[in-house]
């Protein structure tokens, strides 16, 4: 055996040549088992760059379905308003041109709802806190406030949206 041969194990001889010994490997298992006990830095910080990678690409998004969602519910005010004309104006026969405050509306809607309450303190108000109505003309039309459209400019489709509540001049 020449000075090369000296560090190669001959097959059948030692631990690791050709059989397995069931308590080495026992002990190998635990000393893998005793070193790696969980996730190493690079591996959380992998994890925390992808969820910030995923949340600046929703973020954009879920603000605009927000806002999106405001103007939806903004339109659903005008048109329970509307209806709530039409039958107060039925209901006590009033005469084309006639001005309806928006407190005797209040009983037009569902009770205890946001609509009401507002409508009982005289104004309705957008979900951005601007004034969304206050009083009506019999035989008008009612028209989106510029404030409100103006609010939600960015992410409704313009006069399309409002109909038939946008007026004119927008």
């Amino acid at each position: 055996m020449g000075a090369r041969d000296a560090f190669i194990t001959p097959v059948g001889v030692g631990k690791w040549a050709g059989t397995t010994n069931s308590t080495t490997k026992k002990n190998m298992l635990q000393k893998i088992k005793q070193t790696r006990g969980g996730f190493t830095l690079v591996e959380i910080m992998i994890v925390v760059a992808i969820i910030a990678l995923l949340a600046t690409l929703a973020a954009p998004n879920i603000m605009r379905a927000r806002l999106r969602a405001q103007a939806t519910a903004d339109k659903t005010s005008l048109q329970l308003i509307d209806a709530a004309i039409d039958q107060y104006t039925l209901e006590k026969n009033i005469a084309t041109g006639g001005t309806i405050a928006a407190a005797n509306l209040a009983s037009y809607v569902k009770s205890n709802s946001v609509l009401a309450t507002q409508l009982t303190n005289g104004t309705v108000y957008d979900t951005g806190s601007n004034t969304l109505f206050t009083s009506a003309t019999v035989g008008g039309t009612l028209t989106v406030p510029d404030a409100t459209y103006a609010r939600y400019k960015s992410v409704v489709d313009g006069t399309n949206f409002w109909l038939p509540f946008a007026s004119t001049d927008k």
